[in-house]
């Protein structure tokens, strides 16, 4: 079993940890590029795949999970899903405190 979570990390970025339920650190990475959406659910791109365009990350919404999603599918709904400025990215999502 392990948690996920986000927080800021001492250089100003944003990192989603996962951990073991002993507090082990499975791994952690920066996350590149976040967007949100009115229904209160982020997208959080941890990786991207050059060749489709497609990124690896941290979803949070109804479920967490991580996966794969589409950029460009986000970005077709700019009235329902936006990115989030570079200067917002390290305070956004849900945080478990």
């Amino acid at each position: 079993m392990s948690n996920t979570s986000l927080h800021t990390g001492v250089d100003g970025n944003l990192y989603v940890t996962m951990r073991t339920d002993d507090d082990d650190v499975l791994h952690e990475r920066r996350v590149l590029k976040g967007w949100e959406s009115m229904g209160g659910w982020y997208w959080f791109a941890t990786e991207l795949d050059e060749d489709t365009g497609n990124h690896f990350g941290y979803v949070q919404g109804m479920y967490e999970e991580w996966g794969y999603f589409s950029q460009q599918e986000l970005e077709s709904m700019p009235d329902q899903i936006w990115p989030i400025k570079d200067v917002d990215l390290a305070i956004a999502g849900s945080r478990n405190r």
